[in-house]
């Protein structure tokens, strides 16, 4: 029987039920692996009700260091019998099942190309413990003493994360090592091991931190000067308010008085956070509010009135499966659209674009300096896999000396020694206007803010002329923005090649991957990795010097390649879309196949005459 052999580096995934407790062995799985000092990269897949159906727990193996979906699966550790055909057909050939083997089944139930672990886990947890409760849960444990023994995971490394785990609770940490132990004697009895897989000690993983993007953004607002957060829960982006109402409580408490130098409302709605966001950011706080893309559907009308009005404010999209209820607890890139045009009329936003939980942190934080410069809403677009799923990523950095870029302030100073002051008016050609805030001067500086139109001194107007100035302005605004947004990064491939591809956000650490396997093939694109929208002009030149350029996203509709097509008035023809949309994140084997078809199918096409994008 042909076996995969890998050490340090294979795709192991765990099929359960949901709310049986796999959760906790199975993040204790992949920490142990981390604490050995070789990177890991999991994801958790889980439905959207509250138990009972299945979940899995996908766990990349990486020396190299690769962070995204490889696909495929090298291990299966099926405990759910609801999903075992799928999870049995997921194997790669030689690969390895792990399997409850209390109960027996028959030879069709498995694959004759795959190696086949049985251990009698429900059997042994019966025998062993009398409450139902703990039968379900140090089950979980049990496997996890089994794998370490089968993969030569070090045990005192775990033993050592259930001691941190259960710190002042030496009766579970008791129980829970018994449970650890009883697995391990279980498969040094009567499994074989190891079998092909194999941990060993490396020092992969160096100084990086292992958090997830929501915790990291929270961080970046609070680090960012963020005083206010109004927010509905919706997954997946409720734990980021959670979370940054935890670090206020740790930053922004006075410690002589007591006093909360921070505000966290949890609205009653989305629309009744945006609002309160609104009037935040018009008073001259730094608000922000996280939502998923329902949310923005809901927020809409509020964000339109801060566009038109140009209040500062930022919205941070954790985004999921839709359209509507969608897939709550799936991954997408799907709301660049609805974000990038949101509300009635003619409106245009600022998105920055994260990779990872590092520039999270980042670009939340330059979200709120850029509301502030610009005057004007600003999205920090991130998704489920990066805002729930923990990933490596580098030490977060924060230059004490950095001042928060409050842009076109008015002071009192100014206004009493005769500067004029108005509103809506343009005086120096980058479309944003001075501001001045509530209460500044006692008899100066002081404008109605309305949604309707106006002049550029905020005086209610409905003349065309002045209508078409402010709407005009706005475009010079947007232009500005596109000089201050993160600029996009360039990759070049190793050889001089006329293909080109774009990606952004989530589905960078796959296509990381995928390109040095399509270079591998002969295969060579010159890569460029979006982190804002509007585009800087560095993205036309980069369409506009291949002759094919390929656009990778995780939505069906290629809203990214439609934004590009929309805003830079390209020839559609010259995009080619790379879509992945089914909930779960892109992998580095989707992304090399389906390019490399695309690429087979362009060598025998014609040549297209085209006109450069001006």
């Amino acid at each position: 029987m042909k076996r995969i052999e890998a050490v340090n580096d294979f795709v192991i995934k765990f099929a359960n039920v949901n709310g049986s407790g796999s959760a906790s062995a199975n993040e204790l799985f992949a920490k142990a692996i981390l604490r050995m000092g070789v990177p890991v990269s999991p994801r958790n897949i889980f439905p959207s009700n509250i138990q009972g159906l299945p979940t899995w727990y996908e766990v990349r193996v990486s020396e190299r260091g690769w962070l995204g979906r490889r696909g495929g699966i090298d291990m299966m550790v099926a405990m759910n019998p609801q999903t075992w055909a799928q999870d049995v057909a997921e194997l790669e050939v030689g690969g390895y099942l792990f399997y409850d083997s209390t109960k027996p089944l028959p030879p069709t139930a498995f694959r004759d190309d795959i190696n086949v672990i049985g251990m009698p886990v429900t059997a042994i947890c019966n025998a062993t413990y009398e409450d139902p409760r703990q039968r379900t849960l140090f089950k979980n444990i049990m496997v996890l003493g089994a794998l370490s023994v089968l993969m030569e995971v070090d045990a005192q490394v775990i033993e050592k994360l259930l001691a941190e785990q259960y710190k002042g609770k030496e009766r579970l940490l008791e129980s829970n090592v018994r449970a650890l132990n009883s697995g391990r004697s279980f498969a040094k009895d009567h499994l074989k091991s190891p079998i092909g897989l194999t941990v060993r000690r490396a020092d992969a993983v160096r100084d990086r931190i292992f958090v997830d993007g929501n915790t990291a953004a929270a961080l970046g607002c609070v680090y960012g000067g963020a005083t206010v957060c109004a927010w509905y829960p919706i997954t997946p982006s409720s734990s980021l308010a959670e979370a940054f109402e935890k670090y206020c409580r740790k930053y922004r408490v006075d410690p002589a008085t007591g006093q909360h130098r921070f505000a966290v409302v949890q609205a009653e709605d989305e629309i009744a956070s945006i609002g309160m966001v609104t009037g935040a950011g018009w008073n001259g706080a730094r608000a922000f509010t996280a939502t998923s893309g329902p949310g923005v559907s809901l927020m809409t009308e509020f964000i339109g009135l801060a566009y038109f009005a140009e209040i500062p404010m930022t919205i941070i999209d954790v985004q999921r499966g839709g359209p509507s209820t969608g897939m709550p607890t799936r991954t997408q890139q799907a709301d660049l659209i609805s974000s990038a045009y949101a509300s009635h009329g003619d409106t245009k936003h600022v998105m920055l674009l994260p990779q990872d939980p590092h520039e999270c942190f980042e670009f939340a934080a330059a979200a709120l300096d850029l509301a502030d410069r610009l005057q004007t809403p600003v999205f920090v677009m991130t998704d489920l896999d990066i805002g729930m799923n923990q990933r490596l990523s580098e030490p977060f950095a924060w230059d004490p000396s950095r001042q928060l870029d409050r842009g076109k302030v008015m002071t009192a100073e100014e206004l009493e020694a005769g500067k004029e002051f108005a509103r809506y008016k343009d005086v120096d050609g980058d479309g944003i206007p001075w501001r001045t805030l509530p209460g500044t001067h006692p008899t100066k500086g002081a404008y109605f803010t309305r949604g309707t139109t106006r002049d550029e001194y905020a005086r209610y107007s409905e003349a065309g002329p002045h209508y078409l100035y402010n709407v005009q302005r706005l475009l010079r605004k947007f232009a500005t923005a596109a000089t201050l947004v993160p600029q996009p990064l360039l990759r070049a491939a190793a050889k001089k090649t006329r293909l080109g591809v774009l990606y952004f956000g989530s589905t960078a650490p796959a296509m990381d991957e995928g390109l040095e396997a399509l270079a591998a093939d002969g295969i060579h694109l010159d890569a460029m990795r979006l982190r804002a929208f509007p585009f800087p002009s560095s993205v036309r030149e980069f369409i506009a010097m291949h002759d094919h350029v390929f656009v990778a996203e995780q939505n069906r509709d290629a809203q990214m390649r439609t934004l590009l097509i929309n805003e830079l008035d390209i020839d559609p023809a010259w995009l080619i879309p790379v879509l992945h949309y089914d909930g779960t994140p892109i992998t580095a084997r989707f992304i090399t196949q389906s390019i490399t078809k695309h690429v087979h199918a362009l060598a025998v096409a014609p040549r297209r005459e085209r006109v450069t994008p001006q």
